[in-house]
């Protein structure tokens, strides 16, 4: 069977972008496919063509001898015509045509149908590429990470080395891959081994770019003492990348449980929390099952690594003793069991650091409408049987009171004696930041607020019809020159329009 195509206007254009082409660099405008029975009538077919017409010098290319990732395979040729004028002619089997335009689990699908039989060792080859997937799946903890590793991986199909092992196999690998790459896509035992590697016999560096048809050779040592972290910004490939990744989590177990628990514990002494009274065996059983460990030595180790962050944990933990003691235990209590250093810090938590005028010993919470911050104008507002709520003076609430609310009004200030509004108090804040919708957009957005150091409590997405993104976050800080550092970081994330601070409303 044969058929034709001429490539669409679109098509050619985005090529001509893509590649930095000219048109006249273009040599796929007019295509032929030619599909056949078996593997050797391709080739039969390829030679009858190479007679019948002039073949293009370096535009040859055998996906059926060296298959891409994806498994594609046919035989790719371009010829220039009896008008002189350049086409592709593209040659495959009627089962590789089927895998090519319609993925390798539809081939397998198709082919069980066919025969009532599990697929043979040769599919069982084909599918080894979705195995692949699932293993880098199982060693990255973070699903984000993952997505936008196979992302990256697909998006390097169309740009691959092929390389050969001394013994001759064939290893394919995304362009620019590097030696480290190479002895990777071998074993992960002779990547985690690797001391040096030859090219072609020639000893060269780690970072030397893969070229198609170099033979590569992957020195190893038995005293390795294992990859290191810099390899992580030179390799190309996933696979290269994960294997690394899970060598530190467990090769380096015992070292991130130590770590692990050193964050753990100086988290609890800076914020003050009783370590023995949270380290109930049933708040740690379910912090193991929230996030899939079966030890807690396995938590400590995720904590020493960063895979998950000490907080998270010790802030479930406590809400699970808060939830078991509410009515068992009072400020009093706890006050009695700390230093004077944390029994101070604990007194101006109690009050929030204000001071409200011609009050005392009645409660005062901040409202939760418009966040305030130290460095905050505030106002307080004397509620029916609930305290004295802490409002911005421009809160929308505030600004929108009745005469008769507004006679509820009482001057209130932040304490600046005794260092009541120091650097160890956190406060909730809220902003909404505008952005054309694009992806990747709360990945960067969430980055660049933790590894500002600042804890997330909170994130909601909407999108308009018009395609902008209005992104509701709140996290804890400690006053308002910090919120000012972490706004302007935000304004320079690409695609950001605008971003509010929560007034309330």
């Amino acid at each position: 069977q044969v058929d034709g195509r001429v490539k669409h206007f679109f098509s050619i254009y985005k090529k001509m972008v893509n590649q930095g082409k000219s048109i006249d660099q273009i040599y796929d405008l007019f295509a032929v496919r030619i599909y056949v029975d078996t593997v050797k009538d391709c080739y039969a077919a390829l030679g009858i063509i190479h007679e019948m017409y002039k073949p293009l010098p370096g535009r040859f290319k055998d996906y059926i001898a060296t298959p891409k990732e994806n498994m594609y395979q046919s035989l790719h040729t371009t010829l220039i015509g009896h008008s002189g004028i350049p086409f592709e002619i593209q040659i495959r089997t009627y089962d590789m045509h089927k895998t090519a335009e319609y993925g390798i689990a539809a081939h397998w699908k198709y082919k069980e149908a066919a025969d009532g039989m599990t697929p043979d060792m040769q599919e069982e080859e084909k599918l080894a590429w979705l195995r692949q997937i699932l293993e880098w799946q199982q060693d990255m903890s973070d699903n984000e990470e993952f997505l936008q590793s196979l992302k990256a991986d697909l998006n390097l199909f169309s740009d691959q080395v092929y390389c050969f092992t001394p013994t001759g196999d064939v290893k394919t690998l995304p362009a620019d891959s590097t030696p480290i790459d190479f002895a990777y896509a071998v074993h992960s035992a002779v990547g985690n081994r690797m001391i040096g590697a030859k090219v072609n016999g020639k000893l060269v560096p780690i970072d030397y770019k893969m070229q198609n048809g170099d033979r590569v050779e992957i020195i190893t040592s038995q005293n390795s003492k294992g990859p290191s972290r810099d390899w992580l910004n030179i390799v190309r490939s996933t696979q290269a990348r994960s294997k690394i990744n899970q060598w530190f989590k467990h090769e380096l177990r015992e070292d991130n449980i130590v770590r692990g628990k050193e964050s753990f514990a100086e988290y609890c002494r800076s914020h003050g929390i009783n370590v023995k009274k949270i380290s109930k065996q049933e708040y740690m059983d379910e912090v193991m099952q929230k996030y899939g460990f079966k030890d807690w030595d396995a938590v400590y180790a995720a904590i020493g690594h960063g895979g998950l962050k000490e907080g998270q944990v010790i802030n479930r933990m406590v809400e699970l003793y808060d939830r078991d003691h509410a009515a068992k235990v009072t400020d009093e209590d706890i006050l009695n069991e700390l230093d004077e250093k944390t029994r101070q810090s604990i007194k101006r938590k109690r009050n929030g650091g204000i001071v409200v005028r011609g009050v005392h010993d009645v409660s005062v919470r901040f409202s939760k409408c418009c966040s305030p911050l130290p460095g905050d104008e505030i106002v307080g507002f004397v509620t029916r049987g609930n305290g004295i709520s802490i409002h911005r003076t421009d809160c929308r609430n505030i600004m929108s009171m009745t005469d008769s609310d507004r006679n509820r009004l009482i001057e209130a200030e932040w304490d600046k004696s005794s260092g009541s509004a120091s650097n160890d108090e956190k406060y909730t804040a809220e902003l909404s930041i505008y952005a054309n919708n694009r992806s990747g957009l709360l990945v960067d957005v969430s980055r660049e607020i933790t590894d500002s150091g600042i804890d997330i409590m909170g994130m909601n997405t909407r999108i308009s019809k018009q395609g902008v993104a209005t992104i509701t976050i709140s996290f804890e800080i400690h006053n308002t020159e910090e919120l000012k550092t972490i706004t302007g970081k935000l304004r320079s994330i690409p695609s950001v329009i605008d971003i509010e601070r929560t007034v309330g409303g």
